[in-house]
């Protein structure tokens, strides 16, 4: 959900089932960091597999509670995700803010305008969204140089 979204930990923490909008495929975000309201994508396959924890667990309130009801723990969501990168053995231990970068990264690396993904992420600064294009490595790749296209027009 985390990467799916590009949410940040204490977002993901405070999401109630009405959040998920299966009709316009949307995760609604209400008072993220700074108190802001925004909306990110749900990816259907995300949605199939919340449809499965759904029948489940059957949430009252929070959209991921703990064994007794209430918010789930921020603790046991890092733990989720260590253990998730021990399983999938990766080399690095990777945590939740991570899958936050990963999402936004892979974004920009699809061509994903700058500032449609600094709006998924809540982010009030385009200069904020934009450290990941430092981070995306194929963000360049698939961009013909001027003077190929040039010289092709000469030929």
């Amino acid at each position: 959900m985390i990467y799916s979204a590009g949410l940040r930990r204490s977002e993901l923490l405070n999401l109630k089932v009405e959040d998920i909008d299966s009709k316009r495929m949307t995760v609604i975000i209400k008072e993220g960091k700074g108190g802001k309201d925004r909306m990110s994508t749900l990816s259907s396959n995300l949605l199939n597999l919340l449809r499965e924890y759904y029948k489940e667990y059957r949430p009252k309130e929070y959209l991921f509670e703990g064994q007794k009801g209430g918010k789930y723990s921020a603790e046991s969501v890092l733990k989720v995700v260590k253990a998730a990168t021990k399983r999938a053995r990766f080399r690095q231990s990777a945590t939740p803010h991570m899958l936050r970068h990963s999402f936004a990264t892979h974004l920009l690396e699809d061509r994903i305008d700058l500032r449609k993904i600094q709006h998924l992420l809540g982010h009030n600064s385009l200069k904020t969204t934009e450290i990941y294009s430092h981070v995306a490595t194929n963000y360049q790749l698939g961009i013909k140089n001027p003077l190929d296209t040039l010289y092709l027009e000469l030929k």
